[in-house]
């Protein structure tokens, strides 16, 4: 098992003058591996996409497209299984409790085990409705149902792969956790060609191929588990892994971030229903232009991530001198990465706005708010990366909180300034948001700090 950090607040000075060069270079080498695992994503759904665009019918492409919307908000809703998991791991690594960090992540395996059981038990109104929601036409719906009744099969193992990321995260195997997603990718690229071309599935075929990847990406997972479990430990009785309390914890912190990620979710649909409002054009722009903040986000989250894994081994460890410096390195290299992103939305945004959209109209849209996509990774970077330190430390309470408040700040500013300035105000609401995320977690972190790194009571 990897041994936990050893900055400890009591070493000599000599030590800690060289502790700065040493943080930066182990936040670096947490966030770049987390970085290019982030960037594997969407290559699911690009070859998913590649594959559905050269069948004979535009109606193919459709219902990936629709099937892939169902299946990101729903597993997106999930994601708390990964992010309780890297805190409670993390801490536990931290403390250089073993017993706690098997508990956790079988607890988290259980519930997400159940969470997909429940899934598939509901697949065929979630999947229904779901598709109801989102229209389409009749050979569209049907080409997106036959998708998604082939993938959702896989929604327990897709679930478990978020809690063997979260657990890899938590103990700072990243580069475990870039091989895991390579792997699925790989998979996943094998099983569609061999699905659609060799096997004749069409549509249904692209879904099988998806979940075959998630199945073979938690397979390598519970392999990569077992050859990190920790040895000596003695057999875990049932009673401990149900323990009462650290199953309500573990209810407490995914309920919190579940609630968290539904303001969010709010907050990004009813900006984009603002825009429909103003016209297709401006819809259609506002979309393109919030790739700039998706494209920000595949790089901030490595650091974010980092100070997920950094600041619950502090807290595990109850070393608060490492919290402070967990939290002021990952958020000196955020900073410096927002920056990088501002800069090249300002000077290329106009050449990357053409390389997705070819339409004039929308083109000229997103020309005209892109000053507003420029400055965002400067406003939302204090709030992305708090996120990381948050819950790392598991404060998932003042996180959802802090959260429900900005959703407010956004609700509010929305209303007063979409309606005098347009396109423009709904624009600045969202930055207003962003901001309002960044300041209502900085004002908690020295409490938290305190409160996560305070000694045990005996």
């Amino acid at each position: 098992m990897q041994t936990a950090p050893q900055d400890h607040s009591n070493e000599d000075a000599p030590q800690e003058a060289a502790l700065p060069v040493h943080w930066h270079k182990r936040v670096l080498m947490l966030a770049f591996p987390i970085v290019l695992a982030n960037l594997t994503q969407p290559i699911l759904g690009a070859v998913d996409t590649a594959v559905a665009g050269h069948l004979d019918g535009p109606q193919y492409l459709g219902g990936v497209a629709l099937g892939g919307l169902v299946f990101s908000f729903v597993f997106w809703g999930f994601g708390f299984l990964r992010m309780g998991t890297t805190g409670l791991v993390a801490q536990a690594f931290g403390a250089r409790d073993d017993e706690a960090l098997r508990a956790s992540v079988l607890r988290a395996l259980l519930l997400a085990f159940a969470i997909g059981a429940a899934v598939l038990a509901l697949q065929a109104p979630i999947i229904r409705y779901a598709l109801a929601a989102l229209g389409g036409s009749v050979a569209v719906q049907d080409t997106a149902n036959a998708y998604c009744h082939a993938r959702i099969w896989a929604a327990p193992f897709a679930l478990g792969n978020y809690v063997v990321l979260g657990y890899l995260l938590g103990c700072q195997r990243v580069r475990l956790a870039l091989v895991t997603q390579i792997f699925i990718n790989l998979v996943n690229i094998v099983a569609v060609l061999l699905f659609v071309y060799r096997f004749g599935w069409g549509i249904a075929g692209i879904g099988a191929a998806t979940a075959a990847a998630d199945f073979c990406g938690f397979a390598l997972g519970l392999a990569i588990l077992w050859h990190l479990r920790p040895r000596g430990l003695p057999r875990l009785a049932p009673r401990a892994l149900l323990d009462a309390h650290a199953l309500r914890r573990l209810v407490a912190i995914n309920r919190d971030i579940f609630i968290r990620t539904i303001c969010l979710l709010g907050s990004y649909g009813w900006f984009a229903h603002l825009g429909a409002r103003q016209g297709d054009a401006i819809l259609a722009a506002n979309a393109v232009l919030l790739n700039f903040q998706t494209f920000m986000s595949f790089g901030l989250d490595g650091f974010a991530h980092a100070a997920e894994a950094l600041v619950g081994a502090a807290a595990g460890a109850r070393d608060r001198h490492a919290f402070r410096q967990a939290v002021k390195v990952t958020m000196l290299w955020s900073a410096v990465g927002a920056a990088g992103f501002s800069i090249v939305y300002w000077i290329c945004g106009e050449w990357i706005i053409g390389r997705l959209t070819d339409q004039a109209v929308v083109h000229a849209a997103a020309v005209r708010y892109l000053p507003w996509a420029s400055i965002l990774p400067l406003a939302s970077v204090a709030g992305f990366q708090l996120d990381g330190v948050f819950i790392g430390a598991t404060r998932m309470h003042e996180l959802m909180k802090a959260m429900a408040v900005s959703l407010a700040v956004f609700l509010l500013a929305a209303w007063a300034l979409a309606g005098a300035l347009g396109n423009h105000g709904l624009w600045l609401a969202l930055t207003l948001f962003m901001v309002a995320r960044g300041i209502t977690l900085a004002v908690q972190v020295p409490a938290i700090g305190r409160a996560a790194c305070a000694p045990e009571r005996s």
